[in-house]
């Protein structure tokens, strides 16, 4: 493992960047362009019908957010020069045949120029239709690496998954990678070309007998029993699995990196703490105490919850774009994570969100203070059942029968609670695998890959992802939270 400077590596390279509207895409670009002004050029793939279209996405959803205000204010009035020099907006689709790109001479030169392939594209919903899941997170993962093979400067390909492919693992979950058509559970042999056919197979018939309205809801159920069959708790980190299945398989000797993120929180440091964009997969628990809408919470005190910052999982990617071109070996593995070296308790963020809170009250649409109390944690699934039957459904069962003895006068307001507590299961059931995970994800790749990096003389300051460094009750009351609140919760 040869590191050079991270910064000396970066000049006069061409990167090709899918997914790029996400969140950890746009931080990954800010990192690139701010510690590389040098950087010959970035194409970012994008959803978009034509080129106005993309270049509109990229000043909306991405050259215009706050994130990229360090980097405004560095430049000054060169700003827009330089990104028209170095950001290309290409509108395409991962999930198409050459990326989607139409334009053939850009798609040409796109081939020609590109040195590192960077893909961040994934459709995160947990119970996405299948169809479109396995379209973007699997079989776009292999088109990505198609596009990658057919560029003749391409150093490595680096492509960005998920530390839960592991599903609902327990103990030390190690850096190790897929073999084909392996299954979770060990029962049947997984074929990706026979999960395509059964979608198609699938939307034949729903197109046939003419149930067009119900195709969205028969392809999420589809996904959710595809992957349950075969061990997986959701279609999310199912198709990303059988993306990091193809990837492996298929890459021949371009060199290739995996990175297995946790959960992606906030910036820790980089370009400025708490920027965040969207509710992640623990954000929308912290927001609903803050507005006073959680009363209980399915989690057991003392289980460990895995975040990582955005910027971290950025710079792991940096060090590892560094780390490992012209190394046609086998796939290298990052878990980019907290939990072994810095683990961090659900209690813990119970009482940092408690006590922010408390200290910063959230002001409603009518302008008046919302007061948050104790959240009961329930640490399983038949003890919240069991609460979540004697708080709401006999309550509720018991407002249907007052609301049949009173000639449906009641109707509106049952029908609103019913549909509270059906969207507070179906949430539930979906994240459930992540709120009483009980595995632990083994970093010894990452770990070398930070030695290798303070050996080599690289700023840890500027390019560290070590979550030791991370003093947790700092992070959450002074970063993390407040950037939820001012970037999530009031937008």
């Amino acid at each position: 493992m040869d590191l050079c400077s991270a910064v000396q590596f970066l000049e006069n390279k061409t990167i090709l960047v899918s997914g790029a509207t996400g969140f950890l895409a746009k931080v990954f670009v800010e990192r690139v362009l701010r510690i590389q002004p040098n950087i010959k050029r970035l194409y970012l793939l994008m959803r978009a019908a034509d080129v106005n279209s993309a270049h509109q996405r990229l000043h909306k959803e991405v050259l215009g957010k706050e994130l990229f205000s360090v980097l405004r204010g560095i430049l000054g009035s060169n700003i827009d020069s330089f990104f028209h020099e170095k950001v290309i907006p290409v509108p395409g689709d991962i999930s198409c045949e050459n990326l989607g790109i139409q334009d053939i001479t850009l798609r040409k030169e796109i081939w020609r120029n590109t040195n590192i392939v960077v893909n961040c594209a994934a459709t995160t919903n947990f119970d996405e239709r299948y169809d479109v899941a396995l379209a973007i997170n699997t079989m776009g993962a292999l088109n990505v690496l198609n596009f990658a093979k057919l560029c003749p400067a391409v150093k490595m390909l680096l492509h960005v998954s998920t530390a839960y492919v592991c599903g609902e693992g327990t103990g030390h979950i190690m850096e190790e990678p897929f073999c084909m058509g392996e299954s979770l559970n060990g029962t049947y042999k997984l074929d990706i070309d026979g999960q395509k056919k059964l979608v198609d197979e699938k939307m034949k018939e729903l197109l046939v007998d003419g149930r067009r309205e119900g195709i969205a809801f028969a392809m999420k159920e589809l996904g959710m029993e595809r992957a349950k069959f075969y061990g997986w708790p959701n279609t999310y980190v199912f198709t990303k699995a059988m993306g990091e299945m193809l990837v492996g398989h298929f890459k021949d000797n371009l060199p290739t990196v995996i990175i297995r993120p946790t959960m992606v929180t906030s910036t820790f440091k980089k370009p400025f703490p708490g920027w965040i964009e969207g509710f992640k997969t623990i954000d929308s628990v912290l927001a609903s105490y803050g507005k006073g809408k959680l009363k209980c919470f399915l989690a057991s005190p003392e289980l460990v919850l895995d975040v990582i910052p955005a910027d971290m999982v950025a710079n792991a990617m940096i060090v590892s774009m560094v780390a490992h071109p012209y190394q046609p070996c086998d796939r290298v593995i990052y878990h980019i994570g907290s939990s072994l070296r810095n683990p961090l308790k659900f209690s813990s963020v119970r009482d940092f969100t408690t006590r922010y809170f408390t200290k910063n009250p959230w002001i409603n649409k009518n302008g008046k203070l919302v007061k948050t109390g104790k959240v009961t944690m329930l640490s399983s699934m038949p003890t919240f059942l069991c609460y979540m039957r004697i708080r709401f459904l006999l309550p509720l069962k018991g407002l249907y029968w007052l609301d049949a003895i009173f000639c449906q006068h009641f109707k509106r307001v049952y029908m609103d609670l019913d549909r509270k507590v059906k969207v507070a299961m179906r949430l539930v059931e979906l994240y459930k695998p992540y709120l009483l995970f009980k595995g632990i994800f083994d970093d010894k790749n990452s770990e070398k890959l930070r030695v290798a990096a303070m050996e080599m003389g690289l700023n840890v300051d500027e390019f560290g992802f070590d979550p030791k460094c991370i003093d947790w009750e700092d992070y959450f009351i002074n970063i993390h939270l407040p950037g939820l609140v001012r970037y999530v919760m009031k937008q």
